[in-house]
């Protein structure tokens, strides 16, 4: 996603309300999002859907580093013997169904 420009980016909701489509067509053609503002303040930013499934993405990557780095820190860790068991037994579990 590239960045912001005030000059072209920024758009009070009134005038998107009133082109809509010409705005969605901007953002998409120029990669840039939209930020709509209501009272000389931002309320909502329309990003592509692509955009969107990236950040979502990098949230849960990061979400899920945070997660790793909490449980190694609580000494929520297995050795690589442990993983290796139970794998193992993980298999023989599903070939015995």
């Amino acid at each position: 996603m590239k960045r912001i420009s005030v000059a072209n980016d920024i758009v009070p909701i009134g005038e998107f309300k009133s082109g809509i489509s010409k705005w969605i067509k901007k953002s998409k053609s120029s990669g840039n999002p939209i930020v709509i503002t209501q009272n000389g303040r931002p309320a909502a930013v329309v990003i592509s859907p692509t955009d969107y499934d990236q950040l979502n993405e990098l949230r849960q990557f990061v979400d899920s580093v945070k997660q790793g780095l909490t449980d190694s820190e609580e000494g929520k860790i297995f050795t690589t013997k442990q993983v290796h068991a139970e794998l193992e037994k993980r298999r023989l579990q599903r070939s015995n169904k």
